[in-house]
């Protein structure tokens, strides 16, 4: 069945508005309208597309969306799809960091957040168990997730290189498997094609901003363009390198600030990695206010999504052949299976960080370790925290209603 581009317009803005709940609730989302009500594509073809997007680095629903209207509509329709995917969290998202940056100091405000972060542990750790299930199959793969955790809580290695190694390892792992046929001549033109033009489209603004923009914009677009090529397993497994650069080396945030940005995040429609765009804002924002600020903002969502965009465009003529190559799809299963053991640190680094005043760290030789110190564990966050996780996890209640209750109970106790 064929959609006009305005079916494909209102379709996919009505998705963009409704897309809460992570990727697993996104990807359901669209194969109810686009497979169950339009019937617009099939559903091996569908799941050979979400294959082939969870090979690549970025959100894997935006980049499903994108494909669907280049599969529909060709590269007009990618970028309807694509970018309506994502248009209605980034207002929301941009409009609530105006908010924040006007009133994040407020009691009454902190205590709202205060109530977010607590049930931000809950959503981590749902995360957690939700990819555990889809990744870990094997004792290899439990291996891999360990030794994932154990090389970035203990040993402080760099996310970048955790993937990479797990990637490495299951690529050479897997048997090659019988050769494919060579790529028909026009879909090789047509994808070259789409990824020199979406390259520049990229690059171009990057070595603008390097070469003529204030440093800190210059900064954004260099560090969000590295993220967009390592986000491999969707937000959750790059939030802790992220937050850890953002707050400890650059100094760009607070913890605080980086914890509520999440919590933010959370409460919208779109990708999670939209918080990259209140990362973007806050951090342009305490060096040059509200228009700095809203550079920043576009500078983070444009280095982050654009990524997206080339990814599908030059890829997307090869979907069938790629997703069939068995050591790319080695390589993704150990890759996923790492992101169990990323996810599984950030767990515990927020929680450990929302739930106790004092985290000291210590050093052992070639280990660092992150230890709690009992007697300030913080009793409200903590009761806020056992109630998000038994709302979610046992009884599982919408996300936005446990953020609600969790925000105004906060609230409540303040003012009491």
């Amino acid at each position: 069945m064929t959609a006009t581009l305005s079916d494909l317009t209102r379709t996919f803005a009505k998705i963009g508005c409704l897309s809460f709940g992570g990727p697993a609730a996104q990807i359901a989302l669209m194969h109810r309208v686009i497979l169950d009500e339009k019937k617009w594509v099939s559903e091996a073809d569908y799941l050979r597309a979400l294959s082939f997007c969870m090979l690549l680095p970025g959100p894997e629903a935006m980049q499903l969306a994108t494909w669907i209207g280049w599969r529909m509509h060709g590269t007009l329709g990618g970028l309807i799809a694509g970018g309506l995917f994502v248009l209605p969290g980034a207002l929301v998202v941009l409009t609530l960091s105006l908010i924040y940056a006007a009133l994040g100091e407020v009691p009454i405000v902190a205590a709202l957040f205060t109530g977010i972060q607590a049930a931000v542990i809950a959503i981590v750790v749902e995360a957690l168990i939700r990819v555990s299930r889809r990744a870990l199959k094997s004792r290899e793969a439990y291996l891999i997730a360990l030794a994932a955790f154990l090389g970035l809580y203990a040993l402080a290695l760099p996310f970048p290189l955790i993937i990479l190694a797990a990637g490495l390892w299951g690529f050479l792992r897997t048997p090659p498997g019988a050769p494919d046929a060579p790529a028909p001549p026009a879909a090789l033109a047509r994808s070259l094609k789409a990824g020199a033009l979406w390259l520049a489209i990229w690059l171009v603004p990057l070595a603008a901003l390097i070469l003529a923009a204030p440093q800190r914009l210059a900064e954004i677009a260099i560090f969000f363009s590295k993220l967009a090529v390592l986000t491999f397993g969707g937000a959750y497994a790059v939030l802790a390198w992220m937050a850890q650069d953002v707050v400890q080396t650059k100094g760009w945030l607070t913890l605080q600030q980086m914890i509520d940005g999440l919590g933010l995040a959370e409460t919208t429609p779109g990708p999670l990695i939209l918080v990259n765009e209140f990362v973007g804002f806050m951090a342009a924002h305490q060096t040059g206010g509200w228009p700095l600020g809203l550079a920043g903002a576009a500078v983070a969502v444009w280095m982050t999504f654009v990524p997206c965009f080339l990814f599908i465009f030059a890829g997307a003529p090869f979907i069938e052949r790629l997703t069939h190559m068995p050591r790319l799809s080695g390589a993704l299963g150990a890759i996923t299976a790492a992101v169990v053991g990323v996810i599984a640190n950030l767990s515990l680094w927020f929680a450990l960080h929302v739930l106790f005043a004092t985290v000291p760290e210590f050093d052992l030789g070639p280990i660092h370790l992150v230890l709690p110190d009992p007697t300030s564990l913080k009793p409200l966050p903590a009761l806020l925290a056992a109630f998000a996780a038994w709302a979610l996890l046992l009884r599982h209640w919408p996300l936005l209603v446990v953020l609600a209750i969790s925000a105004l109970a906060s609230a409540a106790a303040a003012v009491l």
